[in-house]
């Protein structure tokens, strides 16, 4: 019971936490319901669904969740794609509420496949890049919204069209959403005991209503609770598939991302650890319930959740009372909210845009390496321009050969070369001053050591080290300083001994790892081209055996001369 939060311990606080991540969390969820076209009250009941089950069964029992900015714009051109190919909202509404689903459905199997600690793997430049350009598309889409205009669902035609809205603006819509903006901007720095976001709402809407304005508003919204969507039950035809995974594909990852960076900063404020597979399997089942009942797809919010933890809410029951706090809205204030200008609304979304900006990022690109200031660069254009989950997937290509080759670069530094003479350099205490071996002999078996994982990025810098060998008769692989070898690299390290061997030079091993070992057992390198007696756990057991079979061969050649 306590592990679900239902305990008593900080009532006080987590009813206070609760009630102002509530007030938070009313006008961002009207704002993004009414940019998804789905309309405002379907950002609430996200709000309401996904906050109460997520808290409950989720893995951070401080984390809030509601419609968030990424979540909302990827679901936002979703809900456009749908609609231009449906021909309006009624008749793609099954095909809406089957993505949102499915999507909800990919958050529980990742849960369930425990992949939640794979996010910390995403590259800075690949997270930062797409962040900033969800925070520009953001911003985008709310500039006509802000003027009193109608926003193209398309990116592009918003950037082409431009010209022809500013002939078209709404002087007062202008004015409204300049206001709100001052608002959200200025409040914080005199007080922060009230929201700026929920003060603008407010000021903004009796000012619009006082002074009758002719501005868009939200419009009747339904009261009381959600009924469920029976009637939109999803249903999309064979040709429609590769569109829906792909989309309910990205609505899932990004949700996973979003929730689990939030817990992330929940834990540094409250000094403890969520459970992220646990985490994303609340998450699913609370986007699949919201989606039952018409409401976005939404994840962990950061602000709302740093406004609760501020205000002293500690356990679940404070995302409880902030689902408690917005149900109390539909049934006394949604008579009112109506009457919330759009231009107020899109203020407060244009806000939250410059928010999720990762500003740090973009400073930054004049210092960092050119290649990962590329791939920032890269993502964030992809992701305003081309698809988001293309964005990310380019980005994570870029970021894994740049690694690659700076791990190649860093291996081919640690990769040594030298006759067996130069052994005594190392003065291991085990080893004699002098070999048995004669220098000529001794100078006709080479020792090559590597240092660090050896993988595919570094498998051509080790077919060109072995060209530059002198003529030799031996060559001993040192491999102690080898944690880790991957295929590739074990099928190179296969056609570089086959090489030596056909021109007559025996390959020795020598301190081989375990993984190195066993990848070598499995593609067959040993036993079937180096024999299990070419193989010494000691360099210096190695060294010795050299040294039985010279004399060994000494002898017999006596004894033939003899």
């Amino acid at each position: 019971m306590r592990d679900l939060g239902l305990n008593f311990s900080n009532l006080k606080g987590d009813f206070w936490g609760g009630l102002t991540a509530g007030i938070v969390t009313l006008p961002l969820a009207l704002a993004f319901g009414l940019q998804s076209g789905l309309g405002a009250v379907s950002g609430l009941y996200c709000a309401i669904i996904l906050g109460l089950i997520a808290v409950v069964l989720g893995g951070t029992p401080t984390l809030i969740s509601t419609p968030t900015g990424p979540m909302t714009v990827v679901a936002t051109l979703v809900i456009s794609q749908v609609i231009a190919s449906a021909g309006s909202l009624e008749s793609g509404m099954g095909t809406i509420i089957g993505i949102f689903l499915m999507a909800a459905v990919f958050q529980i199997i990742f849960g369930v496949i425990k992949i939640g600690g794979y996010v910390k793997y995403i590259p800075f430049p690949v997270l930062s890049g797409f962040m900033t350009g969800i925070g520009v598309i953001l911003i985008s889409l709310e500039i006509y919204p802000l003027v009193g205009l109608v926003s193209p669902k398309d990116i592009i035609k918003v950037f082409l069209n431009l010209p022809q809205a500013f002939a078209q603006l709404n002087i007062q819509a202008v004015a409204l959403g300049g206001m709100t903006l001052f608002i959200i901007f200025a409040l914080p720095k005199l007080t922060k005991a009230i929201p700026a976001s929920l003060a603008a709402l407010i000021i903004g809407t009796s000012i619009s209503v006082f002074f009758g304005l002719s501005v868009p508003v939200i419009g009747d919204i339904p009261q009381g609770l959600p009924s469920l969507q029976i009637q939109h039950l999803p249903n999309f035809d064979i040709h429609k598939i590769p569109f829906v995974l792909s989309a309910a594909l990205t609505l899932g990852a990004l949700g996973c991302i979003d929730t689990l960076l939030t817990s992330v900063v929940a834990d540094q404020i409250t000094k403890t650890r969520h459970k992220s597979n646990r985490e994303l399997i609340g998450q699913g089942l609370g986007n699949f319930t919201s989606a039952l009942f018409g409401g976005l797809p939404g994840a962990g919010t950061t602000m709302s959740t740093i406004v609760s933890i501020k205000a002293g809410g500690r356990t679940r029951w404070a995302g409880v009372i902030s689902s408690i706090f917005l149900v109390g809205v539909l049934f006394g204030l949604g008579q009112y909210v109506q009457y919330v200008p759009i231009p107020v609304l899109a203020a407060i979304l244009i806000m939250v845009g410059f928010d999720i900006i990762d500003y740090r990022g973009l400073k930054q690109l004049a210092k960092v390496n050119r290649a990962e200031g590329a791939i920032l660069v890269t993502v964030l254009v992809m992701t305003v321009f081309v698809d988001l989950i293309e964005a990310v997937a380019v980005g994570m290509i870029l970021s894994s050969v740049i690694f690659m080759k700076k791990m190649g670069d860093i291996g081919e530094g640690k990769v040594e070369l030298f006759p067996l003479h130069m052994l005594k350099v190392m003065k291991p205490c085990n080893l004699r001053e002098e070999f048995i071996l004669p220098r000529d002999l001794a100078d006709q078996v080479y020792v090559k050591t590597i240092s660090g994982p050896v993988f595919f990025g570094f498998s051509y810098s080790l077919q060109e080290n072995i060209k530059k060998l002198p003529k030799i008769t031996t060559i001993i692989f040192e491999m102690n300083r080898v944690p880790y070898i991957d295929q590739s690299a074990a099928n190179v390290y296969e056609s570089v001994i086959q090489d030596l061997k056909k021109q007559d030079i025996e390959v020795w091993l020598a301190n081989i790892n375990g993984q190195p070992l066993k990848m070598f057992r499995d593609t067959g390198l040993i036993p079937k081209i180096i024999s299990q007696d070419r193989i010494f756990e000691d360099i210096f057991e190695c060294v010795r055996s050299l040294e039985q079979k010279f004399v060994f061969e000494k002898s017999k050649k006596m004894t033939r001369l003899i």
